[in-house]
């Protein structure tokens, strides 16, 4: 029996022992089993080296609220193309819900616990000066690489147009949009008027149905530039990433996008009773004032504003690929898209990201290779963002740095049905000095398990089978002790 059949099956839950030197001998075969997968690093099936270029884009801020991830009403028509023509991962996690340690993670293959970047304010080669980058990595192999928006952290809106905590090795030119939705903050609705700066937009529900067209708008000129430097460089191998700043709040599109979910349409989450008690106190943490008292109306208006703003940025991407399509460079290029982390809209009365909850630790991954024999399948083993240095790297038949932290999923992108016993894991950090709280969680393709300051401010334990929606914790119930054994054991192994 390998790790993936106990962490993915019912089997763990059937392991009970008449005596105790019995119980002993099972947690004694689960440490073996957890160390051998600790040192298991998949690889990526041997093939000649491909000159691929590699088209990078990423939302900031997004979940998988897509129509090719199932939802009924969001419309995400160039993205679900994208799907269709790639390997979808449909349990794909970021490694922190915050934009700066995601992005510094999955742009080095490092963890954060190595770049020890743990919020939206430290440039990661403070902590890691050595670093070689996933843009680096293609630059040292000769690509054209260039950076068009947001792809190491911007302060939104604060510091669009700027180069916020950019990293210069990284690339050979760069591009900082600016458009008319930095120009007129002032006409941007915000739960909380009174505060200043970033607080005022960046950190709060705030929302704008736009005049104007989409190319004025920061996004739109990305992706003109993004179509432009495609028509430029369409003869060299390029490594292009793009990134987009929606549905990042403020969530700014023009009305057009807006009118595409009426008001009357928007359902906002049933919330359980009781709600905290349900959860260690850690896990709700994030729950804002400002967001507590806002009213049901006002909910609803700002989901349907990051429905717009969602479908404003799928346009943009449609544009870009066209691009591709027209260039003839579609069937020489790898796309990638994806998300820094996931985002919660309401559910158990939290929004926006820092948890470690599924909403906010999943995020949409497509990855399409071309000429992949399993492009339009969907994979649903747990994959990590961090992976994405050394997957993208092995595709083009590069090699990453030996330092990076992630494994490659070339296997899962031949064949999404791969045996494959890497979980994913996701931290966070609250409060600082004595009353700091450390979070970690690990998922699984059947379990999350989570761990607040190494289970003394509360643990969680959820089958996602029975329980998608994260509502009944199971960490305290009996007859779930030997899978929480078993899952405290791996959460605590050794990543490399």
């Amino acid at each position: 029996m390998n790790l993936k059949s106990l962490i993915s099956s019912h089997v763990v839950q059937k392991i009970r022992c008449r005596t105790e030197s019995g119980r002993h001998h099972w947690l004694a075969v689960i440490c073996g089993v957890v160390l051998f997968a600790s040192a298991y690093q998949p690889v990526g099936i041997a093939a000649d080296p491909v000159r691929f270029n590699v088209l990078h884009i990423v939302s900031d801020d997004l979940n998988t609220r897509l129509g090719c991830y199932g939802d009924p009403q969001v419309k995400s028509p160039n993205i679900d193309r994208l799907a269709a023509r790639g390997v979808r991962f449909d349990r794909a996690y970021c490694q922190y819900p915050l934009c700066n340690p995601s992005r510094a993670s999955f742009l080095t293959g490092l963890r954060p616990d190595t770049t020890r970047v743990l919020e939206n304010a430290t440039q990661f080669r403070k902590n890691v000066p050595n670093a070689v980058s996933l843009p680096q990595t293609f630059r040292k192999a000769g690509y054209f690489v260039s950076r068009i928006g947001k792809l190491y952290h911007y302060g939104v809106p604060g510091q669009i147009g700027t180069d916020g905590l950019d990293d210069p090795a990284s690339w050979e030119t760069v591009f900082n949009p600016r458009g008319r939705d930095k120009d007129e903050e002032d006409k941007i609705f915000t739960l909380k008027p009174d505060a200043k700066n970033e607080a005022r937009f960046g950190a709060v529900l705030s929302w704008l149905a736009a005049d104007g067209e989409d190319a004025e708008q920061t996004d739109g000129i990305g992706a003109n530039q993004a179509i432009r430097l495609l028509e430029k460089h369409k003869d060299q191998p390029f490594y292009l990433a793009v990134g987009f700043y929606r549905p990042h709040t403020p969530y700014v599109a023009p009305k057009k996008y807006f009118d595409l979910y009426p008001l009357n349409s928007i359902q906002l989450p049933q919330l359980p009773d009781e709600l905290r008690k349900r959860f260690p106190a850690p896990a709700l943490a994030s729950i804002r004032n400002e967001e507590e008292s806002a009213t049901d109306d006002q909910r609803r208006q700002a989901i349907q504003a990051y429905f717009a703003s969602t479908s404003f940025m799928d346009a943009q991407v449609g544009r870009v690929l066209e691009a591709l399509d027209q260039l003839k460079l579609t069937e020489k290029t790898i796309v990638v898209f994806h998300s820094d982390h996931g985002y919660h809209l309401g559910e158990k009365r939290l929004w926006q990201k820092m948890t470690l909850f599924e909403e906010s630790t999943r995020v949409p991954l497509i990855v399409s290779v071309p000429g992949n024999a399993a492009n339009g399948k969907v994979c649903r083993r747990p994959v990590e963002l961090v992976d994405l240095h050394r997957t993208l790297a092995d595709a083009c038949g590069l090699s990453a740095d030996t330092a990076t932290e992630d494994a490659s999923l070339k296997p899962l992108i031949e064949n999404p049905e791969a045996e494959w016993t890497k979980p994913a894991r996701t931290q966070i950090v609250r409060g600082g000095g004595n009353n700091q709280v450390i979070g970690r969680s690990l998922r699984t393709e059947k379990w999350r398990y989570t761990e607040w300051s190494d289970g003394q401010r509360g643990v969680e334990l959820y089958d996602h089978d029975a329980d998608p929606q994260e509502l009944n914790n199971l960490a305290t119930n009996p007859q779930f002790e030997t899978t929480a054994t078993l899952l405290k054991l791996l959460l605590h192994q050794p990543t490399r």
